[in-house]
């Protein structure tokens, strides 16, 4: 039965593998809840309908096998009336409506099976239906954190890479540097003028030297 299939697939449902695929979560799972719900309007109504066969069959059966049993009462009267012509055609009613009672009886166990089947499909429907329905909230409000988790860490990310959180690291680094040259300039300033002093004192002290040679050697000028 085409029903049946279509109850075994929701039945079948993940709702977080549905969730998790859907565009739009809330929608989906609304969705879902209102298929299961109209499938078991409509399996409720099978049941019934197979239920009230049932009941048929079963009163069928009973009344052929009455009818059965009261032919059989014939025939023995007949049998004991002396009347072997009327015994057998009672008979013969007999046998045809056994025949007919063992038919019904073959299709009510049928139907039984099928109302059994039925409820069993019914009872799992529903079970379904009241496990999404308490589970849809909590499992939304769980999607729903994961998703903002997701936009949140994709967008750390984005400020991380691109956004002004690297355009400060960039500047913070050029200004390191900029300061790094220009110490580096001023250190090499430093260098030379210090030379340049060192150079002044050596010739001085060159000079007073002189002097001193040439004034123990009477060389004054």
């Amino acid at each position: 039965m085409a029903v049946l299939e279509r109850v075994a697939t929701l039945v079948r449902a993940n709702l977080n593998d549905l969730i998790d695929r859907a565009e739009d979560p809330e929608k989906m799972i609304k969705q879902v809840i209102l298929d299961m719900e109209n499938q078991l309007v409509q399996v409720k109504t099978q049941v019934a309908i197979a239920m009230a066969d049932q009941h048929l069959l079963q009163k069928k059966q009973s009344e052929h096998e009455d009818k059965a049993a009261e032919w059989m009462r014939k025939a023995e009267l007949a049998v004991d009336k002396g009347q072997d012509d009327l015994a057998r055609a009672a008979l013969e009613r007999y046998q045809s409506l056994t025949k007919l009672a063992e038919s019904f009886t073959r299709q009510l166990a049928d139907q039984k099976g099928q109302v059994d089947t039925l409820r069993r499909a019914l009872d799992q429907l529903d079970q379904k239906l009241g496990e999404a329905r308490g589970k849809s909230d909590v499992m939304l409000a769980q999607h729903r954190r994961a998703r903002a988790l997701e936009k949140a860490n994709d967008a750390q990310l984005a400020i991380g890479a691109n956004g002004p959180v690297a355009d400060f690291e960039r500047l913070k680094t050029r200004v390191q540097r900029s300061e790094a040259v220009s110490q580096a300039k001023s250190e090499l300033v430093a260098d030379d003028v210090d030379r340049r002093l060192d150079a002044l004192e050596k010739d001085d002290e060159v000079g007073r030297l002189l002097d001193a040679l040439k004034s123990r050697r009477g060389k004054a000028d």
